[in-house]
Order: C-alpha cells, then sequence, then structure tokens
C-alpha cells in the first residue's frame, strides 16, 4: 500500500523523510516511458550500478555518473580506454566497482550493434512489448515481482548479444525505471498518470 506523505501524497516509494531526491524520481521518473536512446542507455548503466545497493545510492551519485560518462554519450563511452576507466575507478562521486564501470564501456558497444540492427535501441526493447508499456494492478508493493519471464527473456538476449550486469533482476528493475512496466500500486499519487 502507499503511504501518506508530509506532501500529502500517496507514494508506493520515496517517502522517506529528509529523501527529496527519492520521492522526485518515484514522481517524475519511475514507470513513466522512456523511448530515448541516450536515457535508455544511462538508465541501463545506472541499473548495473545498483545492483547489490541501494537505488538511493545511485542517485546520489548519478551527477557524478553523468559527468565521468560523457552525459552518457554512447559513443564515447564505447571508446573510452582502460586507462580512462582507471581514472574512474579513483572518483568517490561513484560507486567504485571495476566490473560495474568497466561493463559500462562494454554495454556501450553492444548498445550501438544494437542500435544499428534496429535502427535504435528503444526500437529493440520497446518490441518486446509491442510499443505499450505494461500495467500492473498491485494493491502492495510487497507482491511487485523482482524478476518475470519477460525481464528473462530480455536479459537472455542481451547476454547473448555481449552485455553485462543485465541479469533477469536488473533487467526488470530497469524495465519499471524506464516505465515499460508501470508497477505503481492503485492507491499511488502515480498509478494513473498515463
Amino acid at each position: 500500500m502507499a503511504v501518506l506523505c508530509d506532501d500529502g501524497k500517496k507514494r508506493c516509494f520515496g517517502y522517506k523523510k529528509g529523501q527529496k531526491i527519492y520521492a522526485d524520481y518515484h514522481d517524475n521518473e519511475w514507470g513513466i516511458p522512456v523511448f530515448d536512446d541516450k536515457k535508455l542507455f544511462e538508465m541501463l548503466v545506472l541499473e548495473g550500478a545498483q545492483a547489490g545497493l541501494s537505488w538511493e545510492t545511485v542517485l546520489k551519485k548519478r551527477d557524478g555518473y553523468r559527468r565521468v560518462f560523457f552525459y552518457f554519450d554512447v559513443k564515447k563511452v564505447c571508446k573510452m580506454t582502460d586507462s580512462e576507466l582507471e581514472m574512474i575507478l579513483k572518483d568517490k562521486s561513484i560507486i567504485r566497482n571495476r566490473r560495474k564501470v568497466f561493463s559500462a564501456r562494454n554495454n556501450a558497444c553492444v548498445f550501438i550493434k544494437i542500435q544499428n540492427e534496429f535502427k535504435s535501441f528503444s526500437n529493440y526493447l520497446w518490441n518486446f512489448v509491442d510499443n505499450k508499456p505494461i500495467k500492473n494492478n498491485w494493491n502492495f508493493s510487497e507482491n511487485v515481482p523482482v524478476k518475470t519471464e519477460l525481464s528473462d527473456k530480455i536479459s537472455k538476449d542481451l547476454k547473448k548479444r555481449g552485455m553485462s550486469f543485465v541479469g533477469s533482476t536488473i533487467i526488470y528493475s530497469y524495465m519499471q525505471a524506464i516505465g515499460m512496466v508501470n508497477d505503481h500500486t492503485k492507491d499511488c499519487c502515480c498509478y494513473n498518470r498515463d
């Protein structure tokens, strides 16, 4: 169930006192369909970075990620050298996990190949849902799955193409973040915004 927040809104998450960044993300991004490849790449990198951590941690470091990864210019990230990535690992404004940082470059290169094959990454991704977001009808946040058959399918395909940090749980979280699926609870202020 959504929680009534200090500002009078009912939110299914993002309601912790003093954590406006999380509430803003809930209200203005999570579950809103994204078709822009640059934004899709950004969220893919951030979701991979989040693995094993809280999303709040990633949100607080988002500006650092934008800066070190050329504001998610996928072509520039694909061309990054090992030495550039090693320098990034010294930057405290991001999550300094070697495998996650190096996966951003790898995934950027695969992302470009997918763009070339499908004319855009958006075309590739949204084809899995026939270009229409899935709207679920959850009464409780506890009922929301962490992965589905569809996230399994997308994850498997991305791995086959060479991406890393794209396991089914990460991909389901990504699908929620980019609005392929609306998992706001029915009593949440954002459930009926479409």
